[in-house]
Formats: structure tokens, C-alpha cells, sequence
């Protein structure tokens, strides 16, 4: 593997390489199976690929940020959900969502901190109920919730239930942190990149990058599970920290977006205006920063995305490479959505557009369409129900509040068509008398309206009609044509923060 001389180490809970096949045979013999699940022969891989902070500013999504060829080949062999959304616009509270089929009001993962088998240690997890049955169940890198960059290298927040392996590739960042760009006011120490805007241009002669670790070792699992001709399917699960800040790349990323032709978003003067303050989740340092450096922030967040692009496209090259692809669900998705600008907020942790919609496409041996869009509002916590379904397993013990998509987008159901989220409101931050109050903001968009209450109103309602405003300039909550449908969407937002732990 390139780059051990370079400080580059991979931690790992697995069995050397050349012991794979004693590791399948071993989780075969552990795995609880289930009796109405069909033989492992006749099951799909899966392949899900989550990226961090992965926003929605890519072209596939009519986005103006980069072209993604790589996930543009998953899109043309399955579905792209256009219209995705996170269920929290923050990494452990998502992830964790996502990951148990349940919203984040039902697991109490409501911040970094808290690991979600504190609250609920029964609950099976989406790759757990995979491996139960049958399924040898890989992780590298990130799913459940790692900080970035302090937790690169180790577990962070990860559950050993739901894996047979698990892999901690890291690479050179944390020997470039003298050298990353970022912002704060001049002579201030830097306490750390995961909430600030950061970057760096790496020199490949460098040594590798912790993503380029990732596919190594996702694909030396993949060699691996061939050679070792088992009938065991695989659920592998390939997790990347780009384009999470520090946004570090290698230099010919940055060369593919001159920040001459980068297009800032529009904020026009009264943008704020009638937005609670609730709402405006600002961060110290990001507002009114000059246009050169705001297309310089946007160059590095593209050049991160344009290198995870890239790295989709090794996986997809050796899958095709050991004729894998034909019987493998593969996925595509990151946690939440991205703000470059919008309203004049940055990262991520509102509840706006930007914030919460994220990338989210699915491709299958059979069950979906191939080259589909999907356009009506999905959550990420149907995933789970749809990815069981994809694999014809049985449902898990627990219920799950998403929905399995594969009746909705083959035309055999109506749409749901609503979204869930809801963030704890950061603008104390920067506006001290909120600062030390809780104020929890919920959110419903449907394919048309957004509309959201910080502190159950208290604090501010919001309303948007996307077909007449898409950028989300003028809040209608407070006008009286409109107030039948906000006492729907009210009605939701209340049948949600209702229910309870499974």
C-alpha cells in the first residue's frame, strides 16, 4: 500500500486479509439468520457509500458545483431521490437517524456526545439487521459518527454489533494541520477545524489521504470476499470524511475550479428580513467575508467533492472489474446537506435547503428503475425499510418509521410525500440573548411548502412555497391565505415530536 512511509496507518478490529474467508465462515456461523429470509445465494450485495457533509450543490442534482461522473454512474443504473432530506443537519444525530429507522426525537440523539445504545441498547441497526442474517457486515471509515478530524483513526461513536469488521484508515491530514488556511481573526488559536471553514491543497507526492485509504482497503475487502469463494453476500460499507472540513484535496482538484468562474450565491438586501433570528444559524467569523474569499472557500468545498467523486469511481471500476456489479445494491448518500452561502450561512445546522437536503441515490439488481428521478420528498430513514426490501429480508424487530420507497417510485403507492427535521437553533452563537437558550426548530417540506417552528412557535415560524420562491426569500407564515395549510403541516410537526422510543 502506498504512503506507509509517509506517517500513513490503517487501525483495524479485522483479520488480516489472507484470513477473510475464516472471518465470513465464523460471522455465517454467528449470525442469528432468520427463517423467512431467502438463501444467501439468491441475496444482492450492497455497497453504501456515505460521504460527510456531502451537499446538494452537484450538477446531478441541478446544482452549479461540480460534475460528479462517478456517482452519475450509480444514477444511471438505478434512482436518484431528487428531493432527500436529512432528518438532522448534523453528523451524529443523522447518522444515527438513518441509521435506526428512527427520527432523533424516538433515539434522544440530540447532539456529538451521545452514543444511541446509551438510550436504546436493544435497537438493531440497519447493517446489524443485515448481518442477523446472513450478510458479512464491513466497515471502513465513517458511518456511525466520527469527529473530523480528531476521531480519524479510531471508532469515535461506532457500534461493534453491527459489523464482523471494522477499519480506521488515516492518512497524512493530521500532519498538515501548521499549514491548513482558515478562518478567524488574526492571532486567535485555532481550538480545532471540524466547525470552521478550513482547506488545504496537498502536493500528491505528499503521501495518500485518509479517502484514498478508504478505497484501498474497501477494495482489498472486495477482493478478498471473491477470492475466498464464499456464498455469503457482503454488506460493505464504505464511509469517506470529505468533503467535512478541513477541505483537504490534492492540488489538481483545486486546478478543475478556478475561483474566477465560480458563481456566489445571491443574497439580496432584506434576504433576513421577516426570518426569525432562531433561524439564522451564523457562525462567529463567516459573515462578511469578501468575495475573493468566499469563491476561495468554494473552490476547496468543490475540490473535496470532485476527489470523493473520483474515489466512487475506483469502487465502481473494481466492482465491475470482478463482475459484481450486476447482483449489488449500491447507494450513494451523505448525512445532510450544505451551506455555501445561502442567507448568507455557511456549513450546516439550519434547517433551510442547503441544510438539510443532501444527495441520496440507489441502484439494484431489480426493484428499481434504472436512469429514474424521483422527485417527491424522501427522508433518509427510509432507507432502511428500502434497502431490507431491495434484499428481500425480513422487516426487523423494531419498527421503523420510514418508508420503504420501492411501491412509491414504481408506481404502486402514493407518495408520502413529506420530510422531516429538526436542529437545535444555533444563533446564540452569535446573537448573545439566545445564547444559552434551548430552542429546538422542527421542520415539514413537502414537494411544494417548507414550514418550520423554533420552540414550538415561540420562537418563530416559517413558510416558503418553493414553486414561487425556490431560494427561499420571503417567509408567508404570517399571511392569512395561508393559514389552513399551516395548520396541517402545525398538525404533522405535532404527530411527530408524539412519538415515542419503539
Amino acid at each position: 500500500m502506498r504512503g506507509w512511509a509517509n506517517s500513513v496507518r490503517v487501525e483495524s478490529r479485522s483479520a488480516p486479509a489472507g484470513l477473510w474467508a475464516s472471518v465470513l465462515l465464523l460471522a455465517m456461523l454467528a449470525g442469528p439468520a432468520q427463517a423467512a429470509a431467502p438463501a444467501p445465494s439468491a441475496r444482492p450485495n450492497v455497497l453504501l457509500i456515505f460521504a460527510d457533509d456531502f451537499g446538494p450543490q452537484i450538477r446531478l442534482l441541478g446544482g452549479a458545483g461540480p460534475q460528479t461522473p462517478n456517482i452519475d454512474r450509480i444514477a444511471e443504473r438505478g434512482v436518484t431521490f431528487s428531493r432527500a432530506y436529512a432528518q438532522y443537519p448534523q453528523c451524529n444525530q443523522s447518522r444515527t437517524s438513518l441509521l435506526t429507522g428512527l427520527y432523533p426525537g424516538q433515539t434522544g440523539v440530540l447532539d456529538l456526545q451521545t452514543h444511541f445504545r446509551d438510550r436504546l441498547p436493544d435497537i438493531t441497526t440497519l447493517p446489524e439487521h443485515f448481518r442477523n442474517n446472513g450478510y458479512a457486515a464491513v466497515r471502513i471509515g465513517k458511518i456511525f459518527h466520527q469527529g473530523v478530524p480528531g476521531d480519524i483513526g479510531t471508532d469515535g461513536l461506532d457500534d461493534p454489533r453491527s459489523w464482523d469488521v471494522a477499519v480506521n484508515p488515516r492518512g497524512i491530514e493530521h500532519l498538515l494541520d501548521a499549514r491548513v488556511e482558515t478562518i478567524v481573526p488574526a492571532g486567535e488559536r485555532i481550538r480545532g477545524f471540524g466547525g470552521t471553514l478550513s482547506w488545504l491543497s496537498v502536493e500528491e507526492a505528499e503521501g495518500d489521504m485518509t479517502d484514498t485509504l478508504v478505497t484501498n482497503e474497501a477494495l482489498a475487502r472486495i477482493r478478498s470476499h471473491v477470492a475466498s469463494a464464499s456464498d455469503q453476500p457482503m454488506f460493505l460499507a464504505v464511509g469517506y470524511y470529505r468533503p467535512h472540513t478541513p477541505y483537504i484535496s490534492p492540488a489538481p482538484y483545486f486546478g478543475r475550479f478556478p475561483p474566477s468562474g465560480i458563481d456566489l450565491v445571491e443574497v439580496p438586501p432584506g434576504d433576513r428580513d421577516g426570518k426569525p433570528v432562531a433561524a439564522l444559524a451564523d457562525r462567529p467569523y463567516q459573515l462578511g467575508m469578501s468575495e475573493e474569499l468566499r469563491r476561495t472557500v468554494i473552490q476547496a468545498y468543490y475540490a473535496s467533492m470532485a476527489f470523493i467523486d473520483d474515489q466512487v469511481g475506483r469502487l465502481l471500476d473494481e466492482y465491475q472489474r470482478l463482475d459484481l456489479l450486476e447482483n449489488t445494491v449500491v447507494v450513494f448518500l451523505s448525512d445532510h446537506g450544505y451551506q455555501l452561502g445561502a442567507h448568507g450561512l455557511w456549513q450546516k445546522g439550519d434547517l433551510y435547503e442547503g441544510s438539510t437536503r443532501t444527495p441520496l441515490v440507489i441502484a439494484a439488481p431489480a426493484g428499481l428503475p434504472r436512469g429514474g428521478r424521483f422527485e417527491h420528498p424522501v427522508e433518509l430513514v427510509d432507507l432502511y425499510p428500502t434497502l431490507v426490501s431491495l434484499a428481500g429480508l425480513p422487516k426487523p424487530r423494531q419498527p421503523l418509521v420510514g418508508d420503504d420507497l420501492l411501491p412509491e417510485v414504481n408506481g404502486d403507492a402514493s407518495p408520502s410525500g413529506m420530510a422531516y427535521s429538526q436542529a437545535w437553533s444555533r444563533a446564540g452563537w452569535t446573537r448573545p440573548e439566545l445564547r444559552g437558550e434551548p430552542i429546538m426548530g422542527f421542520a415539514v417540506r413537502t414537494k411544494r411548502y417548507r414550514y418550520v417552528e423554533w420552540a414550538a412557535g415561540d420562537r418563530g415560524v416559517e413558510l416558503y412555497d418553493y414553486d414561487e420562491d425556490p431560494l427561499e426569500y420571503a417567509n408567508l407564515a404570517g399571511r392569512e391565505e395561508y393559514a389552513q395549510l399551516v395548520r396541517r403541516l402545525r398538525a404533522e410537526l405535532e404527530r411527530i415530536r408524539g412519538l415515542s422510543p419503539p
